[in-house]
Formats: structure tokens, sequence, C-alpha cells
């Protein structure tokens, strides 16, 4: 594969760089900066999401029959890559990349018509129902019911580990709606508002003191049964095809490039246990070294899904690969990141991550969220499928063991 620009990708990169350097105002750099998780402040972030939208680059994997701008592989890769090194906020995805694959692919007519243009305008905020208490990696065994009344599903149950839930107006949820069979054929997958009588969130706190993930419990929450997608008790196929929008339809590299690109900037300025600059350190140069070279070969990974998915594929097994390599790679770059602090990675400060704060910082401001981020993503061998279950995977279906 070249991985060299051609002049029409050239263009283009010069295209989003002119947009970032002109769009990316001193509001939306802070948030991108006071991002201790997976996520930046949600205020100015949802206005940096707006002006995407305006610019139609906000649902940018689409493809342009369903709004998007429809980029090449490597146009959607140059935009994620740029994004990342410019430092712009991290926005709420779960629209984008994972409802709206799965409204187009299963939803009716009506779905697609009204559910597609309010993500292409960022009317509302998605949260993920789908791990509970005692069914995480194995979703299958989910037990929050949906039993039919007249029109309308009541639902009761809880889910866990939902991350944004405390700041969302929508969910897309997994719920059971049959007991028979094998316990993935009795599974529907519904979208509805937040704020329906009935439904309570309550937050979940990280050891990093983050508040990104809740627990939300349904108590004879009445759904009407138009907001399933797909069949009833098909919902497993449906959630199949979003997990792999989930595990592979965000290039993990552009992040972790980009961190790598700051960390290679640390290094001359941080000294190791010595006094010596870490850049002269031959142990911590060879770990940068075999980690530049496992982004690379990921990268090349990420590519051909991408390639595929603009060829209307869908990402398959590949997803899992993408997923394993990527969450280990960036785990790995956020260690020697916390290495490379030394005693600045020490200081728990979570207000000075606070957007619009006064506090001074005791870390440097290009390690302040670094302690966080090492903590929220030591859950990403975990989140999406743990790596266990991506190896199983790909044991399965590419090695046919």
């Amino acid at each position: 594969m070249d991985l060299d620009l051609g002049p029409e990708d050239q263009a283009f990169q010069n295209e989003v760089r002119t947009f970032l350097k002109e769009n990316l105002t001193d509001e939306f750099l802070e948030a991108g900066r006071l991002t201790p998780a997976v996520r930046s402040p949600i205020e100015p972030t949802r206005r940096w999401a707006k002006v995407l939208a305006e610019k139609g680059w906000l649902c940018h994997p689409w493809p342009a029959e369903f709004g998007g701008p429809g980029w090449t592989a490597v146009q959607k890769y140059i935009y994620e890559l740029e994004t990342e090194l410019a430092g712009a906020p991290s926005i709420n995805n779960m629209g984008l990349r994972m409802v709206g694959p799965v409204v187009m692919k299963y939803g009716t007519e009506e779905q697609k018509a009204t559910v597609l243009p309010s993500i292409l305008n960022d009317e509302f905020a998605w949260c993920q129902g789908y791990s509970e208490p005692g069914a995480g990696s194995d979703l299958a065994s989910l037990q929050t019911r949906a039993v039919p009344d007249g029109d309308n599903y009541v639902i009761n149950g809880s889910k866990i580990w939902t991350t944004g839930a405390h700041n969302a107006d929508k969910i897309f949820c997994l719920v059971r709606t049959s007991t028979e069979g094998k316990p993935q054929e009795g599974i529907s997958f519904l979208l509805f508002d937040m704020d329906l009588p009935g439904i309570t969130v309550k937050p979940i706190l990280t050891y990093a003191g983050d508040h990104e993930l809740n627990q939300v419990f349904f108590d004879d929450v009445r759904v009407p049964q138009s907001s399933r997608v797909g069949d009833e008790n098909q919902g497993w196929t449906v959630a199949k095809y979003l997990l792999e929008f989930e595990r592979g339809g965000v290039p993990y590299t552009p992040r972790v490039k980009a961190g790598l690109l700051r960390l290679k900037d640390m290094i001359h300025k941080e000294a190791g246990g010595d006094g010596r600059s870490l850049a002269e350190d031959p142990d911590f140069r060879g770990r940068l070294a075999k980690l530049e070279i496992g982004i690379q070969a990921a990268e090349i990974i990420e590519k051909r899904v991408m390639s595929a998915l603009s060829q209307g594929e869908n990402p398959g097994y590949a997803s899992s690969i993408f997923k394993l390599r990527g969450s280990e790679l960036l785990q790995e770059m956020l260690e020697l990141t916390m290495k490379t602090l030394g005693n600045y990675a020490a200081p728990y400060q979570p207000e000075a991550y606070v957007f619009g704060n006064n506090v001074e910082a005791v870390a440097p401001n290009y390690g302040l969220t670094a302690t966080s981020k090492y903590y929220n993503q030591r859950a990403a061998t975990i989140y999406a499928g743990s790596s266990e279950v991506q190896r199983t995977i790909l044991a399965k279906h590419a090695l046919g063991l």
C-alpha cells in the first residue's frame, strides 16, 4: 500500500488544515487540552460540533447519499489525523459512528428521515445501553426486559458503565424481548429518549476522579414499539453490526500518532532519573521506536479497513485487529507519557482541568491531564469487547480454529 499522499489528497489536507486554523478558537483549543478522559468538556464541545455540522463535516464517515461528505478512506484518515494534531475537542461520536450506520442499514424509511438528519445537525447527544451488571463482555446474557403492551414496550432493568448518560438526550439500548431459544435470539434494539418517566441515572466515578460513567435504571419505562430498529428478537444481528463500527469505525492511530509526536517533544523537556534528557536514554528510545513501528503497522491495517468501508463493505473480523492493536498501542503511548512526566504525573488536581477554571496547575500544560487519561484508558482493552474477546473472534473467523 502506497502511504504517500497524491496531489488531490495533499490539497484536501491543506483544506482541512486551513479550516482548523480558522475555526479552532482559543475556547475550542482549551476544551481539547482539558480532556481528562474520552470526551472533552461538554458545552464548548457541543459548540464545536455545531461548527462542524455547518461545514458538513460532523458526520464525515457517512456516504453522500445520507448527507455525509462522501470522502474517500484516505480523506477520512487525513481528517482524523489533522484534528488530533490540531488539538480539537473530542466530541460525542456515538450518534454519527454507531446509531447512524445502524439506521442506514436496518432502519425504516421513517427512522432514516428523522434520526439521520438529527445526527447530521447534532441535535441530540447519544449514549449506549449495552452492558449490565453480570452482562458485560457476555452481552448475550443481558436481562433488561421489554414487555409488549399495546403499541409500547414496558422496560425494566438497568445498564452500567454508560458513558455520558448524565448528559445524553437519547439512548440506543439492547433489551430482552423473549426468553425462548438461545439468549442471542431474544434481544431487540431500541432508540428512545433519556427523559422518559422511570429512567434514573446515577454517577460512577472513576479511579481518576472523572464522572464519565453511569448506571442507568429503568422502572416501567414506556417506549413506543416504533422505536425498534430491525425486527423484534433480531437485535443481536443489529448489535453485532454496530460493534463492528464501534471497534473498527474509529481509527486509533491518529490519536496515538498525535500523542507520539507530543511525546517526542516532551522527552527533550523532561529529564530522566539520572538528570539527562530522556531523548538520550537508550532504553527509553528503544521503547519509543518499538511504539512507532507498531503505530506504522497498525496504520496500514486501519487504512485497509477504511478502504473497505468506503466501498460499502463492513469491517468484519478486521475490526477486531483494529481494536486489539489500537487499544494496546494507546496504552503503551500513555504509559511512556507518564514515564516522561515523572514527578509531574503524581499530583492529583482534577479541578485544574475543569473548563474555565483559574487553578494554578502543578504539572506543565502538556502534562496536566496525562494521569487521568492513563487511568481512564486502562479500560481500553476491556470496553467495546475485551482483548480476550477480540483474540477469540480472530481465532474463530480469521484462523478457523
